[in-house]
């Protein structure tokens, strides 16, 4: 069984941004906060189960992954991850790197349905492969039972790769940004539910979105869900 507490690099949106209040309240929970959220009630009209439907992002908080759920290696520590998150938002910004802009759309992807990019974006790719490689030292390795569950006999061989590499399949070039709504959904349920959320994101008047920072999510076990420790920006 993977070692807890473990810790996820994420973007989330900002804690009064509406996009944030947007998915904190389509999942029901606040990972700022800790807090539950009453679901929506148009929501609720389309699919009654929202609570069963939402239940599996829910315990991640909304966000997207650029470094997956880790435990920590020997030897690292939270203060260390910590420094860690400061000091490569400070290499970023250093930089004077571009902050990726997305054009974010609501979609589905693999069967769930997310906010995603409406193309990729060079410098998004970039920012994921950089925080799986600067974070990696911090992981503890995969166990038989990790990678198991990982299903891997159904990834493809790169995936595999990536899988034994960096202890997820979905990086470099199999990343792809989301920020989860909903858990899987079979086609014919799909529709509704995806115009349903279409309407409330387009509410939003988000034309475009900076992936301007880092944030750090500590999951404390395995009943827990994830809160945000603290996050970094990528630029001044």
């Amino acid at each position: 069984m993977t070692g807890f507490p473990r810790y996820a690099i994420y973007f989330a949106a900002g804690a009064d941004s509406a996009l944030s209040r947007f998915g904190a309240g389509l999942l029901g929970y606040d990972a700022y906060t800790g807090d539950e959220l009453p679901f929506p009630q148009d929501a609720l009209h389309v699919a009654p189960d929202w609570r069963d439907i939402t239940a599996d992002p829910r315990k991640y908080g909304f966000h997207a992954t650029l470094k997956a759920p880790m435990a920590l290696a020997p030897g690292r520590t939270e203060a260390g991850l910590i420094a860690a998150c400061a000091e490569f938002a400070a290499k970023v910004t250093t930089k004077a790197r571009p902050v990726p802009v997305i054009r974010p759309v609501v979609d589905a992807i693999s069967g769930f349905i997310a906010v995603i990019p409406a193309e990729p974006v060079e410098a998004l790719q970039q920012l994921a492969a950089d925080c799986v490689r600067d974070f990696d030292a911090f992981r503890a390795g995969l166990n038989a039972a990790d990678r198991a569950r990982r299903k891997p006999e159904q990834l493809s061989e790169r995936q595999r790769d990536y899988l034994d590499r960096w202890g997820y399949p979905y990086v470099m070039e199999e990343f792809r940004f989301h920020m989860t709504l909903t858990g899987r959904l079979d086609a014919e349920r799909r529709g509704p539910i995806l115009a349903m959320l279409r309407d409330r994101f387009a509410e939003l008047k988000r034309d475009t979105l900076d992936i301007d920072r880092i944030a750090l999510f500590k999951q404390g076990d395995a009943k827990a869900r994830f809160r945000i420790m603290g996050e970094w920006p990528l630029a001044k």
